[in-house]
């Protein structure tokens, strides 16, 4: 570019041009020069790249390109056509600071150094096929061994052919009891890990190749632990170490300090960590308590972590384990804290939640000229409004008598649910968007929407008339 600036092209919408217009001169000064282009359509999220290549027929001089974050199309005809390179920006013009201040800082999201366990606390009462579609779920969460967990006193006759058929189908295996027996099984047909042994149970890793992880032989006997590990590493033999994590007053501080203790001990000891008897036995979200545990298990070395998924409430535990131990990893390796780097383990809640006060969106509101309406949250409460004016409330139902919807059933139900949604990200200080389902972080399993396919006609009502308020 021969020194000069990066010149951006925005494409924009006519109603969002004069907040995109501000939100950049409000972020000078800035390393690009620009230049904001209204395509000819009233609202941008509804701008396709087949519309900017009729509409647009050459980059007006600039660089790159970027388009609004809701556009929908395929980018490489539109950058052959343009010929600069085309981007999707942020959905929300308000992030656009926060879009071109992170590009020199952002982490690599796909590292992680912790081997993530997860258990099938239930396998023994599971038919094989059951077992491999919970493992098929556990990897899709982000386990990288399955855990086939043994129940007491409960026959596990097809031990063997769980490990033998997980194995031939790609996954690694650990076999989890404290009876000699189920591990002596489990090593016999190929486990790749058992847990747990103790000090007078080390002659089973003398039978096998699997890793052996040991626990001590009382609670909280760090002596015995140690001399368990010593007595591998004379035979050469590796072994993970778990002092074993406790429930809350049950122990929890003083086994959470053991784990430091023994980390004094041996620094080079690999260690190991089980969540459970934190993320089922708490009332509270798992994905807090998760954060808490990947972060003290990042402090202190610990590279392997079990997790269970048995109380309804922690069914979402081994997939936010996931995005914890790639946060925890990003923010040392930044030397920074785990914060503005994913918001995978933000569910209830957001850090910024509301992008727009409520006179930015009266302001808006006053540019429409057409019936439909148009939703948006504020700190205020949740905005409705189109070419009759605005109203304001935080209670759906204040709202409802107001919209004129009465004799149109299929556009208040559309209403209906999107009052709805809008309701519930005020109250929780969450990013709402019209027509887009709320996020909820790991809680719930979702693909990233794929912006680059059209949505199929009749697919929303957004853009539907309503019948203008009396």
């Amino acid at each position: 570019m021969n020194g000069k600036p990066e010149h951006i092209l925005f494409l924009t919408g006519r109603l969002a041009a004069p907040q995109l217009r501000k939100v950049l001169e409000a972020m000078q000064p800035t390393p690009f020069t620009y230049r904001v282009h209204d395509i000819g359509v009233s609202v941008a999220a509804l701008m396709t790249t087949d519309m900017v290549r009729r509409r647009l027929p050459d980059a007006l001089g600039a660089d790159r390109v970027l388009l609004p974050g809701r556009c929908r199309g395929e980018l490489e005809p539109l950058v052959h056509h343009l010929g600069v390179p085309v981007e999707r920006g942020p959905e929300e013009l308000k992030d656009l600071p926060a879009y071109f201040g992170r590009g020199a800082v952002l982490p690599d999201y796909s590292r992680y150094d912790i081997l993530l366990f997860a258990e099938i606390v239930d396998a023994p009462q599971l038919p094989l096929e059951a077992i491999h579609e919970r493992a098929r779920h556990y990897r899709e969460s982000g386990a990288d061994v399955v855990d086939l967990g043994c129940l007491p006193g409960t026959p596990f006759p097809h031990l063997e052919e769980a490990v033998t058929s997980l194995h031939a189908a790609g996954y690694a295996v650990s076999v989890d009891s404290l009876d000699p027996d189920d591990l002596r099984r489990g090593a016999r047909a190929g486990a790749d890990y058992l847990l747990s042994l103790k000090e007078d149970t080390l002659w089973l890793a003398e039978e096998t190749d699997a890793v052996p992880v040991l626990i001590p032989a009382r609670t909280g006997d760090l002596d015995s632990l140690e001399r368990a590990a010593a007595a591998l590493a004379r035979r050469g033999r590796r072994c993970l170490l778990d002092p074993v994590l406790d429930p809350i007053h049950f122990g929890f501080v003083d086994s959470l300090l053991r784990y430091r203790e023994l980390r004094r001990r041996l620094p080079e000891a690999e260690l190991f960590m089980g969540t459970g008897n934190l993320t089922e036995l708490t009332d509270a979200d798992t994905s807090g308590i998760t954060a808490i545990l990947f972060g003290a298990a990042s402090e202190l070395g610990i590279r392997h972590v079990l997790t269970t998924e048995v109380s309804a409430h922690a069914r979402a535990a081994v997939r936010e384990a996931d995005i914890a131990r790639r946060l925890m990893y990003a923010a040392r390796a930044e030397h920074g804290l785990p914060r503005s780097l994913h918001p995978g383990l933000l569910q209830v809640h957001e850090r910024h939640p509301f992008p727009y006060t409520a006179e930015e969106i009266r302001e808006l509101a006053r540019a429409i000229r057409d019936p439909s309406f148009r939703i948006q949250v504020s700190a205020e409460g949740i905005h409705v409004y189109n070419r009759d004016g605005m109203r304001t409330a935080t209670d759906p139902f204040a709202l409802f008598p107001h919209l004129a919807v009465e004799n149109d059933g299929a556009h208040a139900f559309y209403l209906g649910v999107e009052l709805a949604r809008a309701q519930i990200a005020w109250q929780l200080g969450k990013r709402y968007t019209q027509d887009e389902e709320l996020d909820w972080g790991a809680a719930l399993a979702r693909a990233p929407e794929d912006r680059s396919r059209y949505k199929a006609p009749g697919a929303t009502l957004a853009a539907r008339p309503a019948h203008p308020p009396p």
